[in-house]
């Protein structure tokens, strides 16, 4: 997925909406600290966009190099090297597609599978933690509000930005 914002419009609402998401700010700090010090504790540790390349791979494992750049939103010779990268890695394969030899299929070693896991169940268990601090009216509030922001996201960046998919 794209890194995409919806920007601000000078209808009059756009100061009230800029000062909450100033104040909203530092909570999400706190909760993207939480999510990728999750994956800094796995094994081999990868930066976030090689984090975000083996997910869309293994989530969406139709894509060939061109629409996995696409996808990630960078040149095709970024998409390359980070795949170069996570193949080095034995997380990652490039095979020859057999319907066209031209194109390269993009698989997700069972290492890499492993890997995902691994993050995506440390991910759970400190956003377990967290929630355990907060009362349920607060988890229910987060909740309501992280779904309606994530509806928001992706229903204005759908119309932007059409190869996101």
């Amino acid at each position: 997925m794209a890194v995409w914002c919806a920007d601000g419009s000078d209808d009059g609402r756009w100061d009230s909406r800029r000062t909450q998401a100033g104040q909203l700010a530092e909570a999400v700090e706190s909760l993207v600290a939480c999510w990728l010090m999750a994956a800094e504790e796995t094994r081999p540790r990868l930066p976030a966009r090689q984090l975000l390349a083996l997910r869309t791979v293994k989530s969406r494992p139709e894509l060939n190099m061109t629409a996995l750049a696409e996808h990630l939103g960078v040149g095709l010779p970024t998409a390359s090297r980070l795949c170069d990268r996570l193949e080095a890695a034995g997380l990652l394969e490039r095979t020859v597609q057999p319907s066209d030899r031209r194109e390269v299929q993009l698989v997700v070693t069972a290492y890499g599978q492993r890997l995902l896991t691994d993050v995506a169940e440390r991910r759970v268990r400190r956003l377990a933690s967290v929630f355990e601090a907060m009362t349920p009216a607060q988890r229910t509030a987060l909740e309501h509000g992280l779904s309606g922001f994530h509806q928001a996201h992706t229903t204005s960046r759908g119309s932007e930005n059409p190869a996101d998919g």
